[in-house]
């Protein structure tokens, strides 16, 4: 079975100023991710796809947090919680039984909106507040290019785990 692309999920510009364009690919890639989860119920969401018991929403928590890490923590320094610790660093990958899938997709929704926000309000040569490592040269840039790179790598994944789970494939 192949799966429709949904209405919001636009392709990128294959011209135009790099600020929009980055912006646009990042969407994209945003877009792509909760496409993958569309149409599923609550069991197969949670149900682990692999050895290591990666699920589709818990990959969606960690985008999540991953977006608020990049955008937030290190480009804007500002202090952005995470669910992980050093007796837990994976803690953002699984999503608890008290988590529900509207509060994951909220809390994606809500971490994407606020990266669209910085990035709109900053220019691509500017530099994190907090760079990560503590001694990088990253730029606002660096921060987008890397993002989308992480995103189109777990859509991925995503698009796997989806097969496996109803057989549906898309781009």
């Amino acid at each position: 079975m192949t799966q429709s692309p949904p209405l919001d999920r636009r392709n990128p510009p294959e011209f135009g100023p790099e600020k929009p364009m980055v912006a646009a690919f990042l969407d994209f890639h945003r877009a792509t991710l909760l496409w993958k989860l569309d149409g599923l119920g609550d069991a197969d969401l949670r149900r682990p796809m692999t050895a290591s018991g990666l699920t589709l929403l818990g990959l969606v928590k960690h985008m999540a947090y991953v977006e608020r890490w990049w955008f937030q923590a290190v480009f804007m320094g500002e202090d952005a919680g995470s669910p992980g610790s050093e007796d837990d660093p994976d803690a953002d990958w699984r999503v608890g039984e008290d988590e529900s899938t509207e509060m994951i997709l909220a809390l994606y929704r809500a971490e994407t909106a606020r990266s669209r926000e910085i990035v709109a309000a900053a220019e691509l040569d500017d530099h994190p507040r907090r760079p990560h490592p503590p001694e990088g040269e990253q730029t606002l840039r660096w921060i987008a290019l890397h993002m989308i790179e992480e995103i189109a790598r777990h859509n991925g994944h995503a698009d796997i785990m989806r097969e496996a789970i109803d057989g549906a494939t898309g781009e």
